[in-house]
């Protein structure tokens, strides 16, 4: 239970915790999303990757609001239910907007921050974000927007299509997405995004992460992400859509791991000073 919403979620291995935030296309869930990354996470630090109200396995409670406020609120919950004071979180697209808000609003409840494809600051709507937030259940439908996610399409198939279909098609799993960005859907970008006046003074390490060709968050957003964030870096993966968790999940859990490494590392207490010999 998380603030009164119980919650599906994935808590595996041991170490300082990372968060993994999932996007939010149609039939997604936290272990769609991070299905590649969380076995090779798992092995240094303790991952918990929740599906967020409204999406996945979790309750749908009527009547809630879906926004900002409420899935802050949510992942703040989670965090005290599972007596986590402070850790470290990934997000991607709506979860990077969703894990920069909770930064800017929470700052000591997070360590670092990793950005991929997100959104966060204010873009002009996409074919493809259109597409995606516009899904009306069927396979074609499914295939459709998965073929804008993916720049190998060689990892679309009708099978994968079918099986983000049938989650989509749960007892009220579609009305919940319907509800959050009916058109016109540029009122929903601006509603994720975070003041630039505050990112400007986010005080984390961040690494903002992209694919050059993605079709559904222009790369340009994580290009302004970066000129921001005073203690960013930013890494633009080739060949890569909107799914580089996915298409290139190897590199992108070794640069992520890398970059959680560096954190713990000065974490670590100073070792004394050998004392001369003779």
């Amino acid at each position: 239970m998380a603030g009164g919403i119980r919650t599906n979620l994935h808590d595996r291995g041991e170490g300082f915790p990372v968060l993994l935030i999932h996007g939010s296309g149609p039939g997604v869930s936290a272990w769609a999303n991070w299905r590649l990354v969380i076995p090779e996470l798992e092995k240094t630090r303790r991952v918990i990757a929740p599906d967020m109200v409204g999406f996945g396995f979790t309750d749908r409670p009527e009547g809630i609001r879906y926004d900002l406020d409420t899935w802050i609120s949510q992942l703040l919950a989670l965090m005290d239910a599972l007596d986590v004071e402070q850790a470290d979180v990934i997000g991607n697209s709506f979860g990077g907007a969703l894990s920069l808000a909770a930064a800017i609003r929470h700052p000591q409840r997070f360590r670092r921050l990793v950005l991929m494809g997100a959104a966060g600051v204010e873009f002009p709507l996409t074919e493809g974000l259109d597409t995606v937030w516009g899904y009306e259940p069927s396979v074609a439908n499914m295939r459709k927007c998965m073929d804008y996610f993916a720049f190998n399409q060689a990892l679309v198939s009708d099978g994968l299509a079918e099986l983000r279909y049938r989650a989509s098609i749960r007892p009220g799993a579609q009305e919940a997405f319907s509800a959050m960005f009916p058109a016109p859907r540029q009122r929903w970008i601006a509603a994720l995004a975070s003041p630039e006046e505050k990112i400007a003074r986010l005080p984390h390490e961040t690494l903002v992460v992209h694919g050059r060709e993605d079709k559904v968050i222009p790369l340009e957003v994580s290009y302004r992400l970066h000129q921001l964030i005073p203690h960013s870096q930013l890494h633009v993966f080739g060949e890569c859509g909107h799914w580089t968790q996915i298409e290139h999940a190897g590199r992108f859990a070794r640069l992520v791991e890398d970059f959680f490494a560096e954190a713990d590392r000065a974490a670590q207490p100073a070792r004394p000073a050998l004392a001369p010999a003779g």
